[in-house]
């Protein structure tokens, strides 16, 4: 910072003194330019005063006079029959110089002409006599660019003795802005007396330093918490350096590899079970692709997650999660491609949670750094409960029964209270949400009716663009009840709307995993309505919005 202010000074300075030196020779060259000019039309009305009043002799006389200018006498025809410089015989016509040319027309006349060789301007005047004959007078003077070169060494010498001035000038004024900077308190941002302009940041810095110490004290908490859950957890959790040696391993990994309580440390993960599901698992993890494998040991079936920790773009570890998966390896018969979707969905969650915290209690994260993991672990812990519930509360609608006897249930009412509890989320992404329509009552479930619209209206925000809006509508007839919730969001291309209701189905996978969601929301939406005896129907288009109606028989 001391040396950018530093050198803007000195810059400053220098193109400062330039343009000043610059704007002055121009202002001095000019002057002296148009001086000479009128010198020589001065001269020009002299001499011609004393050629109408005694005739050639004048001439004569300045042929001898030792005079800078030059004078020369031309004919109506353009013939030169006198010239102080030159033998006129030898001269060429001047008729068609302009300054002759004008002369003629109107009396007086004037150019100028450079000569590249000589590097001089030579400004020329003319003056029709009153015998019709012109008298032209020029005289020379140095062009721009050579009288820029004459002075050119007197102005760097100014520059310099300017410039040199400036930079210790500018030496100690960057002095006494930056040291105070230098000696600001941070551990107490708001003790310090400095420029008020930095008052705001001193201001920021406080109030983050306060929020640090908190989240500090907040994720030690923590940390402590999660040690002695995965101490005493069933899941096994290692944690393997790039060397695929142990760093850290609970009791259950304890067990499942067969290791003692005081000598696991550093050893080799492939030296403790030569399973290849775990060797290939263990080994493309460590190539930085995630792995599952299902491991087999006497008898027992278990779930393996392997993960790459990568720190920038280098793999610097595993963490390896065991889940005893006996009696659902046994159920899952049944419903395999379920379970597979729920395996595949839990996995990246709980490794990151396992991963990060087991990182953090072993130290190998820099304090900085901590906060940023606690945010991770904190996000992932969300996301793995939000899903645990959908999965459930899907088990739930799945196998025909809510859980709650049905009430009469006024659909507006409950979509007004809905939309209360989302106005936050909404206003945090600019978009307006509005219900109109007339009261309608159904017979149903109340929890089961308010999990669907509040998944819609979660949809309807979360994939909407800035400034858009959401409208949920109810209309009824004597058969049926309609709630249709619409907005102006991306839309959904027509070759997956018909896939959109599936389990964990997502459009667009990567965003759908930055809005938050399970991928079960529109699932449960689809079997709440078959519990209810209800149809869903769907209309998208991209760019333009969509549209989900409900259609509830009476």
């Amino acid at each position: 910072m001391k040396r950018r202010i530093y050198l803007s000074m000195c810059a400053l300075s220098l193109c400062t003194v330039l343009l000043t030196a610059t704007l002055i020779a121009g202002v001095i060259y000019v002057r002296f330019y148009e001086s000479m000019k009128q010198g020589v039309r001065n001269e020009a009305h002299y001499i011609a005063s004393a050629l109408n009043l005694t005739g050639d002799r004048y001439l004569l006389a300045k042929r001898n006079a030792a005079d800078t200018s030059r004078l020369t006498l031309v004919m109506p025809d353009g013939s030169v029959v006198f010239d102080s410089a030159e033998d006129p015989t030898r001269m060429e016509n001047h008729l068609h110089r302009s300054e002759i040319d004008a002369a003629l027309r109107t009396g007086n006349g004037e150019a100028s002409r450079l000569s590249q060789t000589f590097g001089v301007t030579t400004f020329y005047y003319a003056l029709r006599l009153n015998d019709g004959r012109i008298l032209r007078v020029s005289d020379t003077a140095d062009s721009v660019y050579t009288w820029v070169l004459r002075t050119l060494p007197y102005m760097l010498l100014a520059v310099l003795a300017v410039f040199l001035v400036s930079t210790i000038a500018a030496a100690r004024q960057t002095k006494s802005i930056v040291t105070p900077i230098n000696a600001l308190n941070l551990d107490d941002p708001l003790s310090n007396v400095v420029y008020e302009e930095l008052s705001p940041l001193l201001v920021r810095i406080s109030k983050q330093k306060a929020q640090i110490d908190g989240q500090m004290r907040e994720l030690l908490k923590k940390q402590d918490e999660f040690s002695a859950i995965t101490g005493s957890m069933n899941e096994g959790l290692a944690v393997l350096n790039a060397k695929l040696q142990i760093l850290s391993i609970n009791q259950s990994a304890l067990r499942f590899f067969g290791l003692p309580l005081d000598d696991w440390r550093g050893r080799h993960i492939l030296a403790t079970n030569r399973s290849a599901a775990l060797q290939n698992a263990v080994e493309q993890a460590a190539r930085g692709e995630p792995q599952a494998a299902q491991l087999s040991l006497s008898g027992r079936h278990y779930q393996l997650f392997a993960s790459p920790v990568k720190s920038g773009d280098v793999i610097s570890g595993l963490v390896l999660l065991l889940h005893d998966v006996t009696v659902r390896h046994e159920a899952e018969q049944l419903r395999r491609e379920f379970s597979a979707n729920v395996s595949h969905e839990l996995k990246t969650p709980l490794t990151s949670i396992s991963g990060y915290a087991e990182i953090i209690q072993n130290g190998l994260v820099k304090p900085a750094d901590i906060p940023v993991f606690a945010e991770r672990i904190r996000t992932e812990a969300t996301r793995l409960v939000a899903l645990i519930e959908d999965i459930i509360k899907l088990s739930s609608l799945d196998e025909g029964r809510p859980g709650v006897p049905n009430e009469p249930v006024d659909l507006l009412a409950l979509s007004q209270q809905i939309v209360q509890r989302y106005v936050s989320l909404a206003a945090e992404k600019g978009v307006s949400v509005s219900v109109c329509g007339e009261s309608t009552v159904i017979d149903g479930a109340r929890p089961v009716l308010d999990e669907m619209i509040s998944n819609l209206l979660l949809n309807a925000i979360k994939y909407n663009r800035e400034q858009g809006s959401v409208e949920i509508s109810l209309s009824r007839s004597p058969t049926q009840a309609v709630l249709a919730v619409s907005d102006t969001g991306i839309g959904i291309p027509r070759e997956h709307q018909a896939r959109v209701f599936e389990r964990f189905y997502r459009v667009d996978k990567s965003h759908s995993r930055d809005t938050g969601g399970t991928g079960l929301g529109l699932s449960i939406v689809k079997h709440g309505a078959l519990c209810h005896g209800a149809t869903v129907e769907l209309s998208s288009e991209p760019g333009r919005g969509t549209t989900v109606r409900i259609v509830f028989p009476l």
